[in-house]
């Protein structure tokens, strides 16, 4: 059995590979640990690449391209480890960055998912958007991080460096206990990408373990290498998998008056699209609600089931508050200056 696996999901990402690969390599040549790139149909020369440059990495080849989290479920339900370590392509690891997350693992059975300290690689001094210091959730669903709150992204000054139970970790960094990952179902392939993290953490938590943030590793991630920030399919995927992500895990008595607010401020959105004639993220959200009320007939089992969980978790890591009121009217712009 393969102690650690680090699997990194690649699709047209040669250029990244070339990047980030011998340092991943010369930072990961641990006991233990292996590597393994599962190619999702890639059409450029990455796999060849692969194998001419780097023979050691094992490599899982699909017909096409399955998305982020239905590819890591075929990558990973294939891969007999003690620990996955999910990792983006676009990431660029330090000296040390496994050990302190194993061995925080290791210490204490009752956490199921770690990540560590994200920063920009184009922007060293600064936390990258997807999980900076630890990721979480608002009253109303919306995600944001330590270190970053909605658009706003905090320079690192150490403010943030202490270890700390979060309410999700980032698909761009994972160290996830491989048979947790299997027992909760892996990510929801339908989510396809975007928040298929934090609905596997947040079913996680509700199985009674604990997701946690260590300030010990830290790694540099590209950020948008598939999908741009401004493209109307990862807005559509965002507002659609959002609700989705709300409509799974939410316990019974907050699940009407949080999808119903929801709702609203999602049209508030539309409508604000519309009248600045970007028509294209416009209909990204109209269509991100017909997709999500048409997956409520398939989504209801998988609720039902999910519910024998929802006792074990009392949401300590969700903010009492909205991050779009504190963001835009309160001018709260920090995680420091919340309170929840």
């Amino acid at each position: 059995m393969v102690n650690i696996a680090v699997v990194i999901l690649n699709w047209n990402g040669i250029n990244f590979l070339k990047k980030f690969l011998p340092t991943l390599i010369k930072y990961s040549s641990l006991d233990g640990v292996k590597i393994f790139i599962a190619d999702n149909g890639s059409q450029d020369d990455s796999v060849s690449f692969i194998k001419n440059n780097y023979p050691e990495i094992n490599i899982i080849q699909f017909d096409k391209n399955y998305g982020f989290a239905e590819g890591y479920n075929k990558a990973l339900y294939q891969i007999e480890a003690k620990y996955f370590v999910i990792l983006n392509s676009d990431v660029e690891v330090t000296e040390n960055w496994i050990s302190p997350l194993i061995e925080l693992m290791e210490n204490d059975e009752n956490i199921a998912a770690c990540m560590p300290k994200i920063k920009s690689y184009n922007n060293n001094n600064f936390f990258e958007y997807a999980g900076a210091a630890g990721g979480f959730l608002d009253k109303y669903g919306y995600p944001f991080c330590r270190g970053r709150i909605l658009s706003n992204i905090e320079e690192d000054k150490g403010q943030y460096d202490d270890t700390k139970e979060i309410f999700w970790a980032t698909g761009a960094c994972m160290f996830v206990r491989a048979n947790l990952y299997k027992r909760a179902g892996g990510f929801d392939g339908f989510f396809f990408a975007h928040m298929e993290e934090i609905d596997l953490c947040w079913r996680l938590k509700n199985m009674g373990y604990k997701i946690m943030y260590s300030p010990k590793s830290t790694i540099y991630h590209v950020g948008g290498g598939t999908l741009p920030n401004n493209n109307p399919h990862k807005l559509f995927l965002n507002y659609r998998n959002n609700l989705i992500l709300l409509y799974k895990n939410l316990p019974s008595n907050k699940l009407f008056i949080i999808l119903f607010l929801r709702l609203i401020l999602d049209s508030l959105s539309a409508t604000i699209y519309l009248l600045s004639f970007q028509l294209r993220y416009f209909f990204s959200v109209v269509k991100a609600h017909f997709s999500f009320f048409s997956s409520l007939t398939k989504y209801r089992a998988k609720r039902l089931e999910l519910l024998k969980f929802g006792k074990k978790f009392k949401h300590n890591e969700i903010l009492n508050h909205s991050i779009v009121f504190y963001f835009f009217f309160k001018k709260l712009k920090k995680f420091s200056q919340l309170k929840k």
